[in-house]
């Protein structure tokens, strides 16, 4: 006799059954559960099968019915040990759907449960997570469920804190418009009070994602502001904050956090990050340059004495807010030897760093390229790859159409990088990735930064520079053997950057001392376009109250450029210019604060306030370039200069003046018009500037000319002949990796 004689019949017949379902064979399985009912009755857990085989072949109703008709049956006393049994087979199939990834399945009997135990808070929870992985979720299910009642309830629950965080990040992943998102998080504060560093896990990811992969600042405040209950001096939640605030706007709320934030930080470099977002929330508002002026010069010293210092064990977030550290500097003053030392000397310690925490990275990527090296032909089809978070409708992303569309397929793979873009729904963004041999996005550094190396990329072209620091910390990583800087902002002065792309009027051979990176300079423009959208004008003279017969000044810069020192003598120009008016655009920051800047320093140059007018953005770019023809003549800002807005003034054949510079920044409309073969405007003084303006305030038929000269400029221009400059682009590429091989 054999063991398996020995076991019952009946229970050799239960495994059988079990086996079946396991299987899938549902049918067989249920009719052996009948045959053992049929035997013996009194055997509650024959049922609880039974009911499970029937709703998993989709008979929900037949399913509930068994379960209840044996329930019924059983003594009072007897209804919850037999309740626990049926929870425990409901539950471990449940799980084992899980494992096989049968969301929806698992999701049915979940349900199930829920009707029999529906304040069980665990089943529930896993309710919405399946919800979400089989992307049937909808707001509404939390209500339904009672879930925040639920977790709300005293005395308090004891909850798996690892499945609660497993929802809690999955629903703000995938509902984080909702609500009832929010609604949930704050009945869940409560259950983390032991464990925050498990909430900011959650929290600061999901915050930091809907802020800038989705553009909504408002929610991401939310989140911090809920953790704040909790914590609130957290330094790490702060310093995310005072971003958040100023994103969306609210600028004086967002100053008051960076100052709270830097009273309570210790070390150089978080003073250094706090300090900036103190800066950053003082000029983007753009009534408070005084004081920009004060924190500036606070945060030249602090990166002077984190310079002086040196340190070489700073861990990745301090290296990455430190990237960005100088970022302000030239928009306050234009010093181009000074800025220049500060931005090269700042980027050298974070590659330094860098280099101790990504010791293992860079080293595959530096072996990597030596290997390609070696094996590297002249005439190859070059591989480029474009790096940015501005290809979408952004300055950056309306000037860079052009390279894209005319690069020469034949002899380059274009592939594109894209930091953190997840909008699909902007429409400049789904066209850069149509233009593309090969579209990658991610917001993670590693990530991206092995693809690009995986891609086996000869030429990274980095279009964000400092003004994105996971950007810049990709590029710090040198996944591609040449990198090359260009079109956003200036250079970052990143060791890992061989070139700065540029022009012979943008940046003279002079400024070569001044930069870390090599100066590429192309043969007469850094920047090309075909030309630009122009919708229907939505703002008139009638409605502004200027006369027909009226000189119209026009300044767009948002509040980062509009330095008092330019802004005076805008208003001296506009003194001298009978019947005048100065038409001021772009608030997107503080109306208040903009407004009480321009009426101060219009009473201190005697000017009557009744000549500023102060208009709101449009909806869009092409109905900005309409409304431009307001104006008779445009008003650059100094020390930096627009660039787009230069663009579409002078394709919109509209007079303009500017003050050159040294930096970069002083010099982007400068080397614009003189593409365009435009030289009245070009002031290389403050004086110059002023008269340039009042001179082609009164002399009308100067403007006409003026005028007419850009209108043919588009027939002849480098600047508009976006195929001719891709050229020189895809020339200056081919001479890098020539001078590469060679090296």
């Amino acid at each position: 006799m054999n063991k398996s004689d020995l076991i019952d019949p009946q229970v050799k017949l239960q495994q059988k059954g079990y086996e079946l379902l396991l299987q899938g064979n549902y049918l067989q399985a249920a009719s052996i559960y009948e045959q053992i009912i049929a035997r013996e009755p009194d055997v509650k857990s024959n049922y609880w099968y039974l009911g499970l085989i029937l709703l998993l072949q989709g008979q929900e109703i037949e399913a509930q019915t068994t379960w209840l008709m044996a329930i019924m049956e059983e003594e009072p006393e007897q209804i919850g040990a037999e309740n626990a049994e049926l929870r425990e087979i409901l539950k471990t199939e449940a799980e084992r759907q899980e494992k096989l990834e049968e969301y929806s399945v698992a999701w049915k009997i979940r349900q199930s449960i829920k009707e029999l135990f529906p304040k069980d808070v665990h089943n529930l929870l896993h309710l919405v997570q399946l919800a979400i992985e089989s992307k049937t979720y909808k707001s509404e299910d939390l209500q339904e469920y009672g879930l925040i009642e639920i977790l709300q309830s005293e005395p308090k629950l004891e909850v798996n804190l690892e499945l609660l965080t497993l929802v809690l990040r999955s629903i703000l992943d995938y509902a984080y418009l909702e609500s009832s998102s929010l609604d949930f998080l704050e009945a869940s504060l409560s259950y983390f009070v032991d464990n925050l560093q498990i909430l900011r896990s959650i929290l600061i990811p999901a915050a930091v994602d809907i802020a800038y992969s989705h553009g909504h600042s408002d929610i991401a405040t939310n989140l911090a502001e809920l953790y704040l209950r909790l914590d609130p001096q957290n330094t790490e939640i702060l310093g995310h904050l005072t971003a958040f605030y100023q994103n969306e706007g609210n600028f004086d709320l967002g100053i008051k956090t960076a100052k709270l934030f830097y009273s309570l930080v210790d070390s150089l470099a978080e003073k250094i990050f706090a300090n900036r977002q103190i800066l950053r929330g003082l000029i983007s508002a753009g009534g408070y340059w005084e004081e920009s002026c004060v924190a500036n010069r606070k945060q030249q010293d602090l990166i002077a004495k984190i310079i002086k210092v040196n340190p070489q064990n700073l861990d990745q977030i301090k290296i990455v807010r430190l990237l960005g550290a100088n970022y302000f500097a030239p928009y306050i003053e234009d010093n181009l030897q000074e800025n220049r030392k500060i931005q090269n000397q700042i980027l050298k310690l974070c590659n330094d760093n860098t280099a101790v925490y990504a010791r293992k990275q860079l080293k595959k990527y530096s072996q990597g390229h030596l290997q390609r090296k070696q094996q590297s032909i002249y005439n190859k089809k070059l591989n480029i790859g474009y790096i940015s978070y501005c290809l979408r409708t952004h300055s950056v992303g309306w000037l860079a159409r052009w390279i894209f569309q005319h690069h020469d397929r034949d002899k380059f793979r274009i592939n594109g990088y894209f930091m953190g873009a997840d909008n699909m729904l902007d429409f400049l963004h789904q066209w850069y990735i149509d233009q593309v041999d090969k579209a990658y996005k991610s917001t993670n550094v590693w990530s991206m930064a092995e693809q690009i190396y995986q891609d086996e990329i000869d030429i990274l072209i980095d279009l964000d520079s400092i003004t994105l620091d996971t950007t810049c910390e990709v590029v710090q990583c040198k996944p591609a053997p040449i990198q090359a800087t260009w079109l956003g902002w200036d250079a970052s002065g990143s060791p890992s950057v061989d070139y700065f792309i540029a022009d012979p009027h943008v940046l003279p051979e002079s400024a070569q001392e001044h930069y870390r990176e090599k100066i590429w300079r192309l043969p007469q423009t850094y920047i090309a376009v075909d030309g630009f959208e122009v919708g229907v004008p939505t703002v008139h003279r009638e409605q502004l109250d200027i006369p027909d017969d009226a000189v119209v000044y026009f300044c767009g810069q948002r509040g980062f450029k509009r330095h008092p020192v330019i802004t005076k003598l805008q208003l001296r120009i506009l003194k001298e210019v009978p019947n005048s008016y100065f038409l001021i655009k772009g608030i997107s920051s503080d109306e208040e604060s903009i407004k009480t800047f321009f009426y101060q320093l219009a009473q201190e140059e005697g000017v009557d306030c009744s000549r500023l007018r102060f208009i709101p953005g449009v909806p869009s770019e092409s109905i900005h370039r309409a409304n431009l023809a307001i104006a008779d003549i445009v008003l650059d800002t100094y020390p930096y200069n627009g660039a787009t807005t230069t663009l579409e003034t002078l394709w919109m054949c509209i007079p303009m003046v500017t003050r050159v510079g040294e930096q970069f920044a002083a010099r982007n409309s400068y080397t614009m018009m003189m593409n365009a073969g435009i030289t009245e405007g070009i002031a290389w003084t403050d004086e110059e500037y002023v008269e340039w303006g009042v001179r082609l305030g009164k002399d009308e038929a100067l403007r006409q000319q003026i005028a007419w000269k850009l209108k043919q400029s588009r027939k002849t221009s480098p600047l508009w002949n976006g195929k001719q400059f891709t050229r020189e682009m895809e020339k200056a590429y081919e001479q890098m990796w020539q001078k590469y091989i060679e090296g």
